[in-house]
């Protein structure tokens, strides 16, 4: 198997909100296949599509009705065969989101275990309760309430560690991982590149199913996360990707680089890749769920930390947006300085040791959105995470509104922005989801003729980092370090240098180089001003300056 995907630059496409190729207002396959060009001009040479499979959409998709077929919202397999063709001929790999820590409780298996005598009852978790309406244990589910749902008929509970449509797979049966390694054999011998494994570490729960420890959010993830027999199942299902030149990326929520290297070192790693949190939490507390003001030690400690730990020993993941976030220049950037701060963002991840994957909307530089009410919004974590601020919390209603507007993942949801037309582009139809209103002027067609857009940089960015052996193997080491405005850091890769240098402030800020650099007359090949000057090896910042200079 080859590690081409440490050359890789992925493009994660959220299906529903990225195209509309026949006029119902959600986004589809012919949406997707009209913009492969776009894509390739981009220079991405990967896709990552979540899911595309038939679902009710209690969780958009991640609850999956059906592990081998294409859902008729957004096409037919023949049309994603299609897709996948053309991918391909444009030298883009594809990946798929494989979810199966929990299906949606309409998959025809959960249908049939709500039989006690038919095999797949032992598909799922089910267990009696402790009396009368006492469920199994005192586990909190991390989108609804309690984590188990009652069924009358059967006099049973089924755990669903996510919203009640999503009940948890039984992973101890062996059946269940045949099917797994049978779902992803289908996939892989259509000729699909990968995948991305959603919360991959939570499908080995604790024997017993012992209480959790009682916090307000995801009481019990103690007991299934990295549970005692994760390693044994992702070995088996390792087995199957190993006969096939593709990756796999885990995704896993309070995950460590330490812990991370259990899953993606050494000749018998389980994953390739590992998307983590640590970094994303720089303004929030338990990914997402309550936000607080933004750290920028606090984001480096957690960059650093996984550059120094995983280098020579692993492969870093690089990302600031996916569709589980609200938008970073949202978050870490500022709207008012959009251009300036987006372009400083992506030079800030992008440059690191890893693959670098890009959120639809991001390369553009799209922006949280507002809408008026809490009924207005579908994210169903937002509205439990506007449940548990008001009821356990007792926040005042004001404040559980704007935590809960500012987290929503609906902030990376709406449509694709990509003309200043009706509905920007994306549907001649009504959109699913309100369109963002900012949307004349933030869009593809007019990033595209300015020289100076988010846009342009990322095409030069990303051409830089695939064809610059520094920007993909180098080390890294960080500098000003103690410093809550600005991120600095150098890569090293055969006497070759990188200095990549930003500002988290639009107040200026005295920057020298550090020792051993030279800035003095020297052009940075991405930056986001003009006239870069400097004097006695320093500069003055300006607001959310962005320079990196390259040393051969």
């Amino acid at each position: 198997m080859s590690d081409w995907y440490k050359n890789a630059v992925v493009y994660q496409i959220w299906p529903r909100s990225f195209c509309d190729g026949n006029g119902d207002g959600i986004g589809d396959l012919e949406g997707v296949l009209s913009k492969l060009d776009y894509l390739k001009e981009l220079g991405v040479n990967c896709i990552w599509f979540s899911p595309l499979y038939p679902s009710p959409n209690a969780d958009f998709g991640y609850d999956i009705a059906d592990y081998k077929n294409i859902s008729p919202e957004y096409g037919t397999l023949e049309l994603f065969k299609k897709v996948l063709s053309e991918a391909h001929a444009r030298g883009i790999r594809v990946i798929m989101d494989l979810v199966i820590n929990h299906t949606s409780d309409e998959h025809q298996w959960f249908l049939q275990s709500q039989n006690k005598d038919s095999k797949y009852h032992d598909y799922y978790i089910w267990r009696k309760g402790r009396g009368a309406n006492r469920p199994p244990n005192n586990w909190l589910s991390c989108f609804e309430g309690g984590a188990w749902e009652y069924n009358e008929k059967l006099g049973e509970y089924y755990l669903h560690v996510f919203a009640k449509k999503q009940p948890d797979l039984n992973h101890d049966n062996p059946a269940v991982r045949r099917e797994v390694c049978d779902i992803m054999k289908f996939w892989l011998d259509m000729g699909v590149d990968g995948f991305r494994e959603d919360v991959i570490t939570f499908i080995s729960k604790r024997k017993g199913l012992p209480n959790g420890f009682p916090i307000p959010a995801a009481c019990g993830i103690e007991h299934y996360m990295d549970g005692p027999n994760i390693h044994k199942y992702l070995k088996q299902y390792r087995k199957v990707t190993d006969k096939y030149d593709c990756f796999t990326v885990g995704e896993a929520p309070m995950m460590t680089p330490k812990n991370a290297l259990k899953y993606i070192s050494g000749q018998d790693k389980e994953l390739d890749l590992m998307f983590h949190f640590q970094h994303i939490e720089a303004d929030c507390f338990l990914m997402d769920f309550l936000q607080t003001k933004f750290n920028l030690k606090k984001m480096k400690r957690a960059f650093t930390n996984w550059q120094n730990k995983v280098n020579g020993r692993a492969w870093n993941t690089l990302y600031i947006e996916n569709h589980d976030h609200p938008r970073i220049i949202s978050r870490y950037g500022s709207e008012k300085y959009r251009a300036e701060s987006g372009k400083m963002l992506a030079n800030m991840y992008f440059l690191q040791q890893g693959t670098p994957f890009i959120y639809q909307g991001q390369e553009i530089g799209m922006l949280n959105t507002r809408l008026d009410s809490l009924g207005e919004y579908v994210d169903v974590f937002m509205k439990n995470n506007y449940k548990v601020a008001k009821n356990r919390l007792h926040m005042s209603e004001k404040k559980c509104f704007e935590n809960a507007v500012n987290s929503t993942r609906d902030n990376a949801r709406t449509p694709m922005q990509w003309t200043a037309l009706r509905n920007a582009g994306f549907s001649d139809g009504k959109p699913w989801f309100p369109v963002n209103k900012n949307y004349k002027e933030i869009n593809v067609e007019k990033e595209m003729a300015d020289d100076n857009s988010i846009l342009n940089h990322y095409k030069a960015l990303i051409k830089f980092k695939k064809e610059n052996e520094t920007a993909i193997y180098g080390d890294y080491k960080e500098h000003y370090r103690s410093s809550s405005k600005l991120y600095v850091y150098e890569r090293n890769y055969n006497g070759k240098r990188l200095l990549v240098i930003n500002s988290f402030t639009e107040k200026e800020v005295k920057f020298k180089a550090p020792a051993g650099f030279d800035i003095d007359g020297k052009e940075p090949i991405l930056c986001n001003y003009k006239n870069n000057k400097s004097e006695m090896n320093s500069f003055v910042t300006r607001p959310y300056e962005t320079r990196v200079y390259y040393f051969e």
